[in-house]
């Protein structure tokens, strides 16, 4: 277990056509942010999401629009650079609710409000566990 103070908390939209994950990693890099966590609310054009099983993610691929219904995650060091991990859920236009694990290729239809929150003098790094194939976390402080 690892106990951090919040450091800083940095609001950022993102913009049409933007890849999800791609762009909450950028704005932890142009932020300076290494270790936190965030939310973000918005829209899709289209989702790809993961349901890990047995050391691997099958992905699960949404034709949007759909509304982000709730999108959650924490901000870590990956080879030395932030890295995003994420859980989301999306519904269509029916209210039909679908979640997993964020996979690159979630584009934003209208936009996306994100909120970045600093653990201020935390460092999470992750590393390979190999039972189970993930960066899982290894915390320092």
């Amino acid at each position: 277990m690892l106990q951090s103070k919040l450091g800083k908390v940095v609001f950022a939209r993102l913009s049409e056509d933007e890849d999800l994950l791609e762009t909450i990693t950028h704005a932890a890099e142009k932020s300076h942010i290494t270790a936190g966590f965030f939310i973000l609310v918005g829209t899709l054009k289209k989702a790809n999401l993961g349901f890990y099983r047995k050391g691997k993610y099958e992905t699960i691929k949404i034709d949007g629009p759909v509304e982000i219904v709730s999108c959650m995650g924490n901000i870590s060091l990956k080879e030395d650079k932030p890295f995003a991990h994420a859980h989301i859920s999306v519904s269509n236009e029916k209210g039909e609710v679908t979640g997993g694990h964020v996979m690159s290729g979630c584009t934003i239809a209208a936009t996306g409000e994100l909120v970045l929150i600093e653990a201020a003098d935390a460092r999470l790094l992750r590393k390979l566990d190999k039972k189970t194939q993930l960066f899982l976390w290894s915390m320092e402080k």
